[in-house]
C-alpha cells in the first residue's frame, strides 16, 4: 500500500488560458490530508489578465499583489515539500505549464517537479489494493472499469468545481480516497 504523504494532488488557477497567461494561485493537498495554498504575486512582466477567468476564479489582481506570496517562495516551498513525491493533476497539461512557468520566474529548473494525471492515481492505487488482494488478474479490468464509473457518478453528483485551488485540489483527494474505499470494498468479495 502507497504510503499517504507520498501521494499528492495540486491545482493552479491562471490569469488566463491565452499564451501569455500565468499562475495567480497554486495548491496541494497530500493524500494524508496535509494541505498548502498560496495566491502568486505576479512577476512585473506577467500583465496577461482574463476578466472571464477572473468572473470563474473570483481572484482579483489587486488581491494578488496585496495578499500573494512572492514567487521565489511559492516555487522554493514547492519544490522543498513536493521533491519526490507522486504529484497529481486533473489538468496536467495546464497546471504543468503553470508549475513550469512559476519554476522558471523563480530561476529553478522548470522539471524540478513533474505531474501526472490524476486517473494514473486512480489506476494505481485500485492495482495495487487489488493485487495485494489476490484478486485473479483476469478480473482486475473490469472491476477496475466498475470502480471508476461508480466514482464518477458521485463526483459528477458534485456538480462543477470551484475553480479554487485548494477546493479543487481537496475535490481531487476525495475523489482518489473513494476510488480506494471502493477497491477495498470489492475485494472483500474474493
Amino acid at each position: 500500500m502507497p504510503c499517504l504523504s507520498d501521494i499528492v494532488f495540486l491545482d493552479f488557477e491562471a490569469s488566463s488560458l491565452g499564451k501569455q497567461g500565468y499562475p495567480i494561485e497554486v495548491a496541494w493537498v497530500f493524500a494524508s490530508g496535509e494541505e498548502e495554498s498560496y495566491l502568486i504575486k505576479p512577476d512585473a512582466s506577467w500583465t496577461d489578465w482574463d476578466v472571464k477567468a477572473a468572473n470563474i476564479h473570483g481572484i482579483s489582481r489587486e488581491q494578488l499583489r496585496s495578499e500573494g506570496t512572492p514567487i521565489e517562495d511559492v516555487a522554493k516551498r514547492m519544490v522543498s515539500v513536493l521533491t519526490g513525491r507522486k504529484l497529481y493533476a486533473t489538468a496536467p497539461s495546464w497546471d504543468g505549464k503553470w508549475l513550469s512557468k512559476l519554476l522558471r520566474a523563480a530561476g529553478l529548473p522548470r522539471h524540478s517537479l513533474r505531474l501526472e494525471d490524476t486517473e494514473m492515481a486512480h489506476r494505481r492505487i485500485m492495482r495495487e489494493v487489488l493485487r495485494d488482494a489476490e484478486v485473479p488478474e483476469e478480473l482486475q479490468r473490469a472491476l477496475m472499469q466498475d470502480i471508476l464509473a461508480q466514482a464518477q457518478r458521485v463526483y459528477d453528483g458534485l456538480g462543477p468545481a470551484a475553480h479554487r485551488a485548494l477546493a479543487d485540489a481537496q475535490r481531487e483527494r476525495c475523489l482518489w480516497l473513494d476510488v480506494r474505499r471502493r477497491a477495498q470494498e470489492k475485494t472483500a468479495e474474493f
